[in-house]
């Protein structure tokens, strides 16, 4: 009997916003997440602590980059904003229910 074994690595992206993920923004950076995530990069830690203001386009965007990593085998999770109006609008929307969010990058990646 032949027994083969192999360690596997999955890599970790992290990507940083600062001030509005809005409809302007959030195109570039759909099109940044598809493409890492094309090339295999299926695990991401977006940061979103210093962003003030988060629209219904910046939310399209994260919804979409987590539905493609999941379906890949990954996810996309996120650093909480500090800003009052970011976070309100994950609490209605309930999207920090659907993503696994944390306080710091440090919390999630203990999270993996």
């Amino acid at each position: 009997m032949d027994i083969l074994t192999a360690r596997h690595e999955r890599s970790l992206m992290t990507v940083t916003l600062d001030g509005r993920l809005d409809a302007l923004e959030a195109a570039p950076l759909r099109a940044i997440l598809t493409d890492a995530i094309i090339d295999g990069q299926i695990d991401i830690i977006i940061d979103l602590s210093n962003v003030e203001f988060v629209d219904s386009a910046g939310l399209a965007a994260l919804v979409k980059a987590m539905k493609d990593a999941r379906r890949a085998g990954g996810d996309v999770r996120l650093v909480s904003p500090k800003a009052a109006d970011a976070v309100r609008v994950f609490e209605l929307t309930k999207f920090d229910k659907v993503f696994t969010m944390g306080l710091d990058v440090e919390t999630l990646l203990n999270r993996r």
